[in-house]
């Protein structure tokens, strides 16, 4: 059994890791932590658990845990995991991060969007981007993950394939988010409070998010070129789920069938992945609470471009899901153990 520790246990995201990581066959939880809430039960602060989970969240520790666990789960904001991790936590566990502190390969970068001091910097060399379907030979052999945001996951992987392709227009690129209210966390905020979200949408973070230079680095790998493209994310009244509308130029004329081969060779054997029928687009009602992407697209010839649409689960394939998928190659198991959820409807 894999010993597994959760730092930041209550948070939306910790807690969807929690529920996954209870019905996976080869996961026993060790630990788990939560900074606010210390010594209480787990069923006192999730009603939810109530008789299913009668565990004590502890303060963290995090040599002990690594003393303790096999891997280590940080479902903690960023800024938290560069001032914790070091050589000594790596040479005794493995450590999945939710936060940004790892993702981005120049700490330069990170500290201009994230206006923050990067403090671990000599472990960026031995991160991982955990982007499962593109990394997985480097997550293998890692001690250290990145696991990606939300909104990357949804934008890289559906406009990954026609970027290694080299079939659109590269300075073309608008991706149009949109996510659910748990994107934000479940810290208080005025911008994230019912009657601020409720019966309204809104752009945020226009030309600025963070999601951003994450977006264009990974994407910049797979045609060996920078990247810049314009992302607008917007908040939905929503409780969860990312839908990405990705626009750019057609180089040449393509057919349906053209595009449908593209994205087959790159994720024709991929689980997680499902491409919809022709004429049929994603939505984030049909990937909800599952671990699935779903892409669909649309060529529009009066303009010569291409329409791609993403969706997903932004706590599962963009948080704890594919956390857990990470955690399944980096010990040699299927990559779907345990994350074999269909996704729910009506919900």
């Amino acid at each position: 059994m894999i010993k597994a520790g959760i730092i930041g246990v209550t948070g939306y995201a910790g807690s969807e890791l929690l529920r996954i990581l209870m019905q996976h066959p080869e996961v026993e939880i060790k630990t788990i932590t939560a900074k606010s809430y210390v010594g209480m039960k787990y069923n006192e602060i999730y009603e939810n658990y109530r008789d299913i989970n009668e565990s004590i969240c502890e303060e963290m520790d995090i040599y002990k845990l690594a003393q303790d666990c096999d891997v280590i789960f940080m479902a903690l904001p960023h800024g938290v995991a560069t001032k914790v991790i070091d050589e000594k936590v790596l040479s005794m566990t493995k450590v999945i991060d939710f936060g940004a502190d790892f993702r981005l390969k120049y700490a330069d970068v990170y500290e201009e969007w994230y206006k923050a001091e990067h403090s671990g910097r000599e472990l960026l060399k031995s991160a991982v981007y955990g982007l499962c379907e593109v990394n997985r030979q480097d997550i293998k052999n890692a001690r250290l993950i990145a696991n990606p945001g939300c909104y990357t996951t949804c934008s890289i992987l559906s406009l990954r394939p026609l970027i290694a392709e080299g079939v659109i227009d590269l300075d073309s690129i608008i991706i149009d988010a949109k996510s659910g209210v748990t994107g934000a966390g479940r810290g208080l905020s005025t911008s994230s409070l019912y009657c601020e979200v409720n019966e309204t949408i809104k752009a945020y973070k226009i030309a600025s998010h963070r999601h951003t230079p994450e977006i264009e680095e990974q994407l910049s790998y797979a045609c060996g070129k920078d990247i810049n493209l314009i992302f607008t994310p917007h908040l939905t009244p929503m409780n969860r789920g990312i839908l990405a509308t990705c626009y750019a130029k057609l180089k040449d004329k393509y057919t349906y069938d053209d595009i449908r081969k593209i994205y087959e060779k790159y994720y024709g054997d991929e689980y997680f992945i499902r491409l919809t029928k022709e004429g049929v687009f994603p939505e984030t009602r049909w990937v909800k609470g599952s671990n699935f992407l779903d892409i669909g697209f649309k060529i529009d010839e009066r303009t010569g471009k291409i329409i791609v649409v993403g969706a997903i689960d932004n706590l599962v394939k963009g948080a704890s899901g594919q956390a857990v998928q990470n955690m399944n190659i980096l010990f040699g198991l299927p990559e779907n153990t345990g994350l074999q959820l269909v996704p729910m409807f009506p919900a």
